[in-house]
This record gives structure tokens, sequence and C-alpha cells, in this order.
């Protein structure tokens, strides 16, 4: 019997969570392997997080303009080949020399991912921004909060519990196997939306004008605050863990002494939490209300953070993650089914990527950020202390957004 479409869904997203999970640990491994200046590891991690910056609002117009499964299938595509690519790349130079305090070991590979890191987060853009416009046409809307509920923890396990550690293994193996890897999973989700069935392209109302389509898409969103300050306070949070996350692979390796099969256990503890999140968030939110919900899981963060850098070890640190995954995934939650319960489907995708404009456009602002304080703190710090000063930064921001947030949320969601 063939697979319902929500089935196929799920498990096409899971083998893109599989993949972006390993892909966690190995871009920002590999350019510690070509440098060791916090500041040149940042900009892969920028690479792939400024096309949201950048993309966003056309990737909305797109998605309501085409068939959501075309344009999902041919996004897979292109990241399987652009991590084909880096492979290769590496195949052709290993032996790695070794990464130089400053400067770069090997310049030209550097470019080259770079240039497929940027490839990968455009099509991560589209392909992303398409797919959660498309779910509600996959399962009615009272069941939205159940359907991100699985997506979630499927999520979860590639991207956070599986992934990060099997990329840990396999980059420690060999450099070039985690980007293999990927290629290979993208073209299996490529494979599984081919099979979807349905009717995914949203109807057309008068003669295509960009302009015009994007104009209707931001007077939405200006019309509804909720969802302008949920945009607001995400992208404000995922400049938050930016700073953290670039910081951490440094932090692990110089100050806990962590290889690459560590830390990527370290990063699968926290998916722990989230798969918790996922299980109990749906009878959290109607138990609690999603006021309360989001407000206590963006609490949480400003001792999640602080935990992070004061965490004297693996086990310490990945039970610090635990409950920060939890929190994260009742917020996302929350925020992403309200989203996509109150946008009409013919807006969904315009007004999804301005959302996602403000969400995750300062990501690039946070990578930059933590390695501008790494390198500021080091002279009258030392290296150790400053590696852990974007974590004490971000603890101190996230408790102030949660102070300025808490009355917002309270209001915005009490108004439904």
């Amino acid at each position: 019997m063939a697979a319902s479409p929500i089935l196929r869904f799920v498990a096409a997203a899971g083998a893109t969570n599989l993949a972006d999970g390993i892909a966690t640990v190995a871009w920002a491994w590999l350019a510690s392997l070509m440098t060791r200046d916090p500041l040149l590891i940042a900009l892969v991690a920028v690479a792939l997080r400024l096309p949201w910056f950048v993309l966003a609002p056309i990737a909305g117009v797109v998605a309501d303009r085409m068939d959501r499964r075309i344009l999902i299938l041919r996004m897979d595509v292109l990241r399987a080949v652009a991590f084909a690519a880096v492979a290769l790349a590496i195949w052709a130079v290993l032996p790695l020399a070794p990464a130089p305090a400053q400067g770069i070991s090997d310049p030209a590979l550097y470019l080259m991912v770079l240039v497929a890191a940027l490839v990968v987060g455009a099509a991560e853009v589209f392909r992303d921004n398409a797919a959660q416009t498309m779910l509600p046409a996959l399962v009615p809307h009272q069941a939205l909060e159940a359907a991100n509920g699985r997506l979630w923890t499927v999520e979860i396990l590639g991207n956070a519990l599986i992934g990060p550690a099997l990329g840990a293994f396999l980059i420690a193996a060999a450099a070039p196997l985690p980007f293999a890897v990927n290629a290979g999973a993208f073209v299996i989700a490529g494979l599984l939306v081919l099979g979807l069935s349905g009717r995914f392209r949203p109807p057309a109302e008068g003669p295509r004008d960009w302009r015009r389509e994007l104009a209707e898409g931001l007077r939405f969103l200006r019309a509804a605050p909720l969802l302008r300050d949920l945009a607001l306070i995400t992208g404000l949070w995922n400049l938050l863990w930016q700073m953290v996350l670039i910081a951490l692979v440094l932090h692990a390796q110089e100050n806990l002494g962590m290889g690459a099969r560590a830390y990527g256990l370290v990063l699968a503890g926290g998916a722990v939490g989230g798969i918790l999140g996922g299980a109990i968030g749906p009878r959290l939110i109607a138990a609690l209300g999603p006021a309360r919900v989001a407000q206590w899981s963006l609490l949480v963060s400003a001792p999640a953070f602080a935990g992070i850098a004061l965490a004297p070890g693996p086990v310490a640190l990945g039970l610090v993650l635990a409950g920060f995954g939890c929190a994260g995934i009742l917020w996302n939650m929350v925020s992403v089914s309200y989203r996509q319960r109150s946008i009409p489907d013919r807006l969904l995708g315009r007004v999804n990527s301005l959302y996602r404009l403000l969400a995750w456009g300062m990501m690039p602002v946070g990578l930059i950020l933590s390695g501008l304080i790494v390198r500021a703190a080091e002279p009258a710090a030392g290296r150790g202390l400053a590696l852990v000063a974007p974590f004490h930064v971000a603890a101190l921001g996230a408790a102030v957004l949660a102070l300025l947030a808490w009355r917002a949320l309270g209001r915005g969601f009490g108004a439904r």
C-alpha cells in the first residue's frame, strides 16, 4: 500500500533534517580544520544564513506562484549537487594541512566551501518556506499542532540527535564523508517528494506582479501585531543562539578538550529535550494555553545560555542543552502553528517568507558578533575566557528579551 502524503512528507523532512544535522557539525568542524580564527570560522556559517536575509521575500513570492512540491524537489536536487561538489573538493586535496592560528591553510578550498554554503543556504530558503506553506494542504487546520509536533520530533531526531553524532563520526573518519552522505540524503528526500500527490499550487488571483504581491504580504504582516511580535522575538532569539552556536565549536575543542565524536554526542544530548518537548507539547499547550507556553519557553533561554558557559564537562553541557532543546521545540510549536493557521493560503508563502526574513535574517549578525566578541575579549581575558564571552552576552540579552516580550505575548495570544 502506498504511503499517505503526510507520511511521505514527514519522511522527506526526516531525510533533509538528518542531512542538516550532519551539516551542523560538518561545516563548522571543516572550517576549524582550515583555520583557528573564530571570525573566519563564523564566515562559513554566515554564508549559510545570509541567503535568508537576501532571498526570503523572493522565496515567498515564488512559493505563492508555483507548485510547492516541484519547488521543494528542485531545491533538494540543488543541495545534493552542492554537497557532492564539496565532498569531491575535499577528497582532491587530502590530507589537509594543519590549521594556522591566523589565516587559512587552504584558501582555494575555503573559498569553494563558502560558495557551496551560499548555494545550500539559498536552496534552504526556498525549500523550507515552501515546505511550511505546503503543510496546511496536507492536514486539516485543527490537526496542525499534532502535525507540527510530528515534524518537529522528526526534525529533532535528525537535526539534533542522530545527525550531529553521525556527522561527527563521519568527519572524524574522513573529512569528505559527511558531505557525500548529505548528497545521498537529499536525493532520497527528492524522490519522496516526487511521489507526493495532491494540489500544491495556490490559485492565481489577477495578473502576476511581484511588487504588488510582495506589498500585499507586507500589508498583512503589518496588520497582524502578534505575528509581527513573534517574528521579531524569534529573530532576536536566533541572533543570540547563533552567537552561542559558533563559539561552542572552539569552546568544546579548546576549553573542554572534546574531539569531533564527543562534540556530536553533546549536541545530540540537546535533542533528548527536544523530543520530550515534541511529545508533551500539544497537551501542555492545551492545558496552559499558547501564551504561557511561549512566555516560559523564552524565559528558559537566559539560564540555559549561562549554563553553557558554566558547564564543567560534556555531560553537564549535554544536560543544559537538553533543557534548552525542550523549551525551543515548545516555542516553535506555538509560533509556527499560529502562523500556519492565521495566514490565508493564497498569502502563506509571502507572509511566511517575510516573517522568516525577520526571524532568520538576524542570524548572520549573531555569527559575526560572536567572532568579534571573542577577538575583542582575548587580549585582556585570555583565550579560554574569551571563548565563553559570547555565552554570557547571550544570557544577558535573552533575559532582557524575555522581560520585554512577556506582556506582548500574553496580550497577543489573549486577544485571539
